[in-house]
């Protein structure tokens, strides 16, 4: 897929009162600490912290859009985000500043100036998730707010055999948590889903769609979890799929084993 055409990274307005700069951030975060991207009065989160830092810096008021609202305790690679910028600044020196004051649980990759039209959210086409199992009978404690601790035997054959029935364009309202307030398109289409070892008894579950209901990849996840140690049959996944009753599903697997990898534009 063609990917947008972007300006140089390290753009600088020179004149004050010139237009906007329409300003893309890709961050990474663990989220551990964070109840989530959205700003909540609960308690910190991703896109609160952010916003205090740039303003520090640029000394203005500043409103973020995020390419996705992840959940609380959940982890980012690839989360991009997008600002207006209205004074002039060095993009490389803001980054540097940024990585230098913001917690070191949050990091900017990279930071570019978009086209005035670019929104983070309406213009992605497609997203990645990645969810880590570990089923070996102890977790090891670096893992444990990373990966999902299930220490019973997994079948990942029967596992892949029934991700196989979720790939394509369905309505995966089995897998929306809080259906009756979800108020967009339950119309998804999965293009992959990998479950692939990445160490003795860890497991990742790669998922990429071109968007996802509210906690579905974590109830995918869970409900392949379920398939791999027997509580559901692979083949009844097309049928759990049609009825879309998420009590017929796996358990919602826990926040901190998710990880968003990448957006796609």
């Amino acid at each position: 897929m063609p990917q947008m055409q972007r300006s140089p990274k390290n753009f600088e307005i020179s004149e004050k009162g010139k237009d906007l700069a329409n300003i893309k951030l890709i961050i990474a975060y663990f989220g551990a600490a964070y109840l989530g991207w959205q700003k909540t009065k609960l308690g910190a989160s991703i896109e609160e912290t952010l916003e205090q830092a740039l303003a520090k810096i640029l000394q203005q008021e500043v409103k973020l859009q995020a390419a996705s609202r992840t959940d609380a305790g959940v982890h980012a690679a690839g989360q991009v985000v997008n600002f207006l910028l209205q004074k002039p600044f060095d993009l490389r020196r803001l980054k540097g500043s940024l990585n230098g004051l913001l917690p070191k649980d949050i990091a900017v990759i990279s930071i570019e100036e978009m086209p005035q039209d670019f929104h983070p959210t309406l213009d992605t086409v497609k997203k990645e998730y990645g969810y880590q199992i570990c089923n070996c009978s102890t977790q090891l404690p670096f893992h444990r707010k990373t990966s999902w601790h299930f220490p019973y035997p997994l079948d990942i054959e029967a596992m892949r055999r029934a991700s196989e029935h979720l790939l394509g364009s369905h309505d995966f309202s089995t897998f929306c948590n809080d259906l009756k307030s979800w108020d967009r398109n339950p119309i998804c289409h999965l293009e992959k889903i990998e479950i692939s070892e990445i160490a003795a008894g860890r497991f990742e579950v790669t998922m990429t769609g071109d968007h996802f209901l509210y906690r579905m990849a974590r109830n995918i996840a869970g409900t392949l979890a379920y398939v791999g140690c027997g509580k559901l049959d692979s083949d009844h996944l097309p049928q759990i799929l049609k009825n879309k009753d998420r009590t017929q599903a796996g358990i919602t697997a826990p926040s901190h084993g998710l990880t968003l990898k990448r957006v796609f534009y």
